[in-house]
Parts: C-alpha cells; structure tokens; sequence
C-alpha cells in the first residue's frame, strides 16, 4: 500500500535493520523510474547509478566501507556523478569536450546531480513502504578499493550509497533544526541564532539519552564538530584526481 506524500516525507527516518524479503520488481522498477525523472543541470544527466543485488559485491562494500547495512539490504543503489557518458558521447560525434568537470562548478553539478536522484530514490522507496539508509562513506571510506569494486572508469566518482530493503526496525524520528534556522525569508538571518542553535543542541541531547534502543549523552554540536575533525584525514582531492577530476578553476 502506497503511503501519502505527507507521510513519504514527514516520517522518513534512516533504517539500518533489513528482512530478508524481497522487493518486488514493481516496487524496483517505480524507484528506477523515479531516478531516470529526476532534473538535473542544463538536462546533462551528470550521474548515474549502479544497483547491486550481487551479495558477494555487497559484502566487498561492507567490508570496505563498514556499515553493516550494506550485506543486510536487498539492493544497494551506488550514486555517482558521472561525466564519462558526454565524453564518450562527445567522442562519437567528432566533437571538442571542454572538461567541464575540471571546474568547481563541474565538480558542484555532478554532485547535486547525483543527489538529487537519490532523494529520489529514497521519496519512491519510503512511498512504497521499504527503508533506506544514505550511506556517506561509501565516497569517503577507500575511494580507490570502491571504485576497483565497481569498475568505475575516468570521470566518474561516487557521491553516496543508498541501502533500501524491508524495515526490520522503525527508529525514533531524529529532531530537526527548527524552520527559521533551516529556511530564511528573503536574506540570510542571524538573528539569536547562536541561542536557536544552543536550544537545538539540548533537543538533540535529550534525544539521545532518552531514544528507544542505545542512549548516550551525545550532543549536536560536539557530534558534527567530531564528524568534521574525521573528516579532516580524508583525501578527497587526490581520489578525484585518480578519477580523472583535476580542479582547473
């Protein structure tokens, strides 16, 4: 049964916990759907999608990336900005390729690209009453072992994983910022935002000590600032340039 548009989007919620079932091919075919619909930038389709349902790829995956809800899915939807396909296409024609990707605003339009179909993939999996888990280190984790993985070639990276299967589990709703600190009225504000924050903050913290399933004393700031100094070790630059990607402008 097919949920409302309210419900798909205002009860979404991150599932790491799979059935065993099966997704129908209907179901499949409706996500596939959704993402070849999706907008992108001048319609250059800057992306594409590898859909994995051989377990002993999703085990290589696991095993790189670690998140265990990799093995545990039914598909694994792999998002990569992908600018092959025009140099491929350019080649066939006869005709000049500039190296859009080589810029900055190249490198923004592949990635927005890339995640807008997963949105759309997770608004279609959710519609159809299947979860789904973004899973950001798949593009993080050893980009050279991921795109060994996937025989990805020249031009193309990925962006973000997508777990999608059967929900073995139905997680508290995390609390959000609230909507005059995610959406501004005609300029950017400032106003009391420290003290918004700081609010947000001790939401997030009483969330996590009273959670159904593991508590902790885990705040919003000190969880994101954690993520960002993780972060820091990480060579995004040098993996886009063995992808082909060499930042010009």
């Amino acid at each position: 049964m097919e949920k409302s548009v309210k419900t798909t989007l205002l009860d979404r919620r991150s599932i790491r916990r799979y059935e065993r079932d099966v997704i129908s091919e209907e179901d499949l075919h409706f996500i596939r759907e959704a993402i070849r619909n999706t907008p992108t930038s001048y319609n250059g389709q800057q992306y594409s999608v590898i859909e994995v349902a051989d377990q002993d790829i999703k085990l290589k995956l696991e095993a790189i990336v670690g998140q265990k809800q990799l093995k545990t899915c039914n598909r694994v939807f792999i998002f990569l900005s992908d600018y092959n396909k025009i140099s491929v296409a350019a080649k066939a024609k006869g005709m000049s390729n500039p190296g859009f990707e080589n810029t900055a605003d190249g490198l923004m339009v592949g990635v927005i690209d890339a995640s807008l179909a997963m949105m759309s993939a997770i608004v279609a999996a959710n519609s159809r009453g299947l979860g789904t888990c973004p899973i950001g280190y798949a593009r993080t984790a050893n980009p050279k072992a991921i795109s060994e993985v996937l025989g990805l070639p020249k031009g193309v990276f990925v962006v973000c994983a997508l777990t999608i299967g059967v929900p073995r589990e139905l997680p508290d709703l995390k609390p959000k910022q609230s909507e005059d600190l995610l959406i501004f009225k005609d300029k950017y504000g400032t106003d009391n935002m420290a003290e918004k924050l700081l609010d947000y903050d001790r939401e997030f913290t009483e969330y996590h000590a009273n959670r159904s399933g593991n508590t902790s004393d885990e705040d919003w700031i000190g969880e994101i600032l954690s993520y960002y100094q993780e972060a820091m070790n990480y060579k995004m630059l040098e993996a886009l340039k063995q992808q082909g990607y060499g930042m010009r402008q």
